[in-house]
């Protein structure tokens, strides 16, 4: 019996290993599990975003320099998009929110650009497991439910019977298929992006993954700025008027 059990661990970790991608899959109930990778990966950039904020926001000077102008350049670039979208109003309600979505999907991106495997673990972009990215699009999704009535009231609703009622069922439709479009599109790119990125330092590890790296952190700056501008134009039918 013991060697039957010893024997399916082993073929579990030979199966594993055989991987790309470790997710690190945790059954804790039937039908229930938990990517430990993933989970992990996720402490970590949120660990990195506060010491980023703290040491940037730290001593902070009227002439930024360091790591301080590198924070504000993004928290401005944040600004430009959202007031450009959704006015003054929507920046100084909403813009710590799309702030913290950008950069926490910025910094989850480029971190799957270290994927040196040691002894089964190896460095992961949490927006590489759909449950990340579905999760975050979901939150974008309802966030523009409770930021709609609490700001207009249950008038925000008018806009899925405008500018007729016979177009109810698109509206519904799109509601739906946004969120799931918006996770897979980061999903896909960032998933893909790492596969490709193992498998060229499987090849030629001293010259190909360098410029591919290169190119990837320029693909994870674009991703995390096309899912918050898609997310800032889920806000647009709330501050239309304002």
């Amino acid at each position: 019996m013991g060697n039957e059990a010893a024997a399916a661990v082993a073929a579990a970790e030979a199966e594993r290993a055989k991987e790309l991608i470790h997710y690190l899959a945790w059954d804790v109930a039937p039908g229930v599990t938990i990517h430990m990778q993933t989970m992990l990966m996720t402490w970590i950039v949120m660990i990195l975003l506060i010491l980023l904020f703290v040491f940037a926001s730290r001593n902070a000077k009227l002439i930024p320099s360091g790591l301080q102008n590198v924070m504000e350049f993004f928290v401005e670039f944040i600004e430009g998009l959202v007031t450009g979208s959704l006015g003054v109003k929507g920046w100084k309600a909403i813009g710590s929110f799309f702030v913290s979505l950008f950069m926490f999907i910025l910094v989850s991106n480029e971190l799957g650009m270290l994927p040196n495997v040691v002894h089964g673990f190896h460095w992961t972009s949490p927006t590489n497991d759909i449950n990340t990215c579905f999760a975050l699009s979901l939150t974008v999704a309802i966030g523009v439910y409770f930021v709609g009535v609490a700001t207009n009231g249950m008038g925000f609703f008018k806009h899925f019977i405008s500018p007729s009622p016979a177009f109810l069922p698109l509206h519904l439709l799109d509601e739906l298929t946004k969120p799931l479009t918006m996770a897979l599109r980061l999903f896909g790119n960032i998933l893909a992006g790492e596969i490709l990125l193992i498998i060229l330092y499987q090849l030629a590890p001293w010259i190909v993954p360098e410029f591919w790296v290169m190119f990837s952190l320029f693909i994870g700056f674009l991703q995390a700025f096309i899912f918050t501008m898609l997310s800032i134009c889920s806000y647009e039918k709330i501050y239309a008027h304002h």
